[in-house]
């Protein structure tokens, strides 16, 4: 089972896509908890619906954040573990995936306000030693828009069971970048638009060459620092979630047709790096993507980037960091998914703020082809689809 490469939120949607019924045991513990402070926006009796029953075949836990000018709701539900069956903890860390792209982005666009970075120069420009001239069109900005080209490295094992028992191992992203440049291109570069985490971790290389510094250390020092996300960081090759955390299971099936629940909290993230390996909570999620979309993180004319889709690319919805969806009431969502074994995130808003979500599920099947049923109801709770 290889990873998913696409954050496929519109097409769930539409498609109405999910995982399948599990024959999972019934659950030794059903503790949980929701929290739902009464607010004239949100409507709270769907979103606390959204998340009850909760562990269940879909997700053991679920950690739920809404805002905007109309009201604002919190909600958790599930178990800390399974083991203990002991109630969430609504503040835990956990795995936030791909929207870490959204902080290298904006680092990339912070660059750019500076200039240390032009978006329309090939990477090549800064990176000579690492990217061959094969890819030598590429430019920055079709890395931030997943226009490039450049295709995904090659990591081993294909099934799951093969995926886990090389959970430990250590990629760097110049390794992973010369994996993937050695390779013929998927497309010329401008012309298509692939959801991959390979032009993020060229972004990461890039990051560290401009600024002489490493990843983690400029994205403490320009976004986690400066906006008070105090839980968040970067683990580096620590397998493990430093704090109060929820446990993430994934579900996987037995050779008796039974399906075990097994445990996946502890997991390297160096194979995602600047692309998904930052470790976060709500709180903090939402105070990032608040500041970002008032312009308090990227400067005015460097933000459009992220909410520009790029122009004459077939089928493009996603931007410099964020992907554009729009509701069936004609409402626009700027908004991110990330998926890590155990652990589903989503954070999203309309452009306004007017109505902001972020949510972590610790989905059963985090890297399945379809939104995650839990995910699902909570997202169509939030917003009219």
């Amino acid at each position: 089972m290889r990873p998913r490469t696409a954050t496929a939120v519109a097409a769930a949607l539409v498609l109405g896509l999910t995982a399948g019924p599990l024959a999972v045991p019934a659950f030794a513990s059903s503790s949980s908890s929701v929290v739902a402070p009464s607010t004239a926006g949100p409507d709270a009796d769907a979103l606390a619906a959204a998340i009850a029953g909760l562990p269940d075949s879909d997700a053991t836990a679920a950690l739920v954040r809404v805002g905007g000018t109309d009201g604002s709701w919190r909600g958790s539900a599930g178990v800390h573990d399974l083991e203990s069956g002991r109630a969430a903890d609504p503040n835990g860390l956990f795995r936030a995936g791909s929207t870490t792209k959204v902080v290298t982005a904006a680092m990339v666009l912070q660059l750019a306000a500076e200039g240390n970075v032009d978006l329309g120069r090939p990477a090549r420009h800064y990176l000579p030693d690492l990217i061959p001239a094969a890819y030598k069109k590429v430019t920055v900005r079709q890395l931030l828009n997943h226009t490039s080209g450049i295709p995904a490295p090659d990591f081993p094992g294909d099934t799951f069971e093969e995926v886990y028992a090389h959970r430990f191992d250590i990629h760097t992203a110049r390794e992973m970048v010369a994996s993937a440049t050695a390779k013929e291109p998927e497309f010329t570069p401008g012309t298509a638009q692939h959801y991959l985490n390979i032009g993020y971790t060229v972004l990461e290389v890039l990051i560290e060459r401009v600024t002489g510094h490493s990843y983690e250390r400029e994205a403490a020092r320009r976004i986690f620092g400066p906006l008070g996300m105090r839980n968040t960081y970067l683990p580096g090759t620590d397998p493990e979630i430093r704090g109060p955390h929820n446990h993430g299971y994934q579900a996987v099936p037995r050779a008796d047709g039974t399906t075990e629940l097994r445990d996946v909290t502890v997991w390297g993230a160096t194979d995602t790096g600047a692309a998904g390996a930052m470790i976060s909570t709500t709180a903090d999620l939402e105070r990032f993507l608040k500041a970002l979309f008032r312009g308090q993180v990227v400067p005015q004319r460097q933000l459009k980037e992220m909410f520009t889709v790029p122009a004459g690319v077939p089928g493009a919805t996603m931007s410099a960091g964020l992907e554009r969806y729009v509701t069936s009431d004609g409402t626009e969502l700027w908004l991110k998914t990330g998926g890590r074994w155990g652990y589903n995130t989503f954070i999203g808003a309309t452009r306004d703020l007017s109505r902001t979500l972020v949510y972590s599920v610790n989905s059963t099947d985090a890297k399945g082809q379809g939104l995650n049923p839990v995910a699902e109801r909570i997202v169509r709770a939030t917003f009219t689809l």
